[in-house]
């Protein structure tokens, strides 16, 4: 598959680092896909350099298989983009697998793509997301159709296992 993965600055590592390389791994195509094409962004821990493939600009949703959204900062600095928000909001109006943990899905509150989906997200998102009527959940991963989403690094394994399930369920473009 090909899978857009969404990342700005300040990204948390290993929500990043651990599934991209576990989705390569299995096969899948990753483009990191941010505000600027070749910017370097960093991990919020220091440990994780990423570069950016492509820009919002430069990209479509009709070119992805699957959507990616990594924790950490990354979500609420690109939210306040609005090419940003709608990319997301494609994946989800395409029933697209959407894969995000963390503060991942503040990009989908961001999108309004929040209600009519069960999730969960970093303990602090899991109240934003409830007031806004999302249907939330304290679970390590969280499978809605299309959707997954997990709390927190320690929830990595279950995300990943999860998301390779959901995205095994869809017939990869050729």
């Amino acid at each position: 598959m090909k899978i857009a993965c969404v990342l700005g600055p300040k990204f948390e590592d290993s929500e990043f680092k651990d599934p991209y390389d576990a989705f390569r791994k299995a096969g899948n195509e990753i483009t990191i896909v941010g505000l600027e094409a070749g910017a370097q962004l960093e991990g919020d821990k220091g440990k994780v350099k990423a570069t950016v493939d492509r820009s919002f600009r430069d990209v479509k949703p009709d070119d992805f298989d699957a959507l990616f959204i990594p924790g950490g900062s990354s979500p609420d600095k690109l939210r306040a983009h609005d090419e940003a928000v709608a990319f997301v909001d494609s994946f989800m109006k395409a029933g697209k697998p959407v894969l995000a943990i963390c503060h991942g899905p503040q990009l989908l509150l961001t999108a309004a793509q929040h209600k009519n989906h069960r999730m969960t997200a970093w303990k602090t998102i899991q109240g934003d997301l409830k007031k806004a009527g999302a249907d939330v959940v304290d679970q390590e991963v969280v499978v809605d159709r299309n959707l997954v989403t997990s709390r927190q690094p320690s929830d990595i394994p279950a995300f990943i296992r999860e998301s390779l399930k959901v995205m095994e369920q869809v017939p990869a473009r050729r």
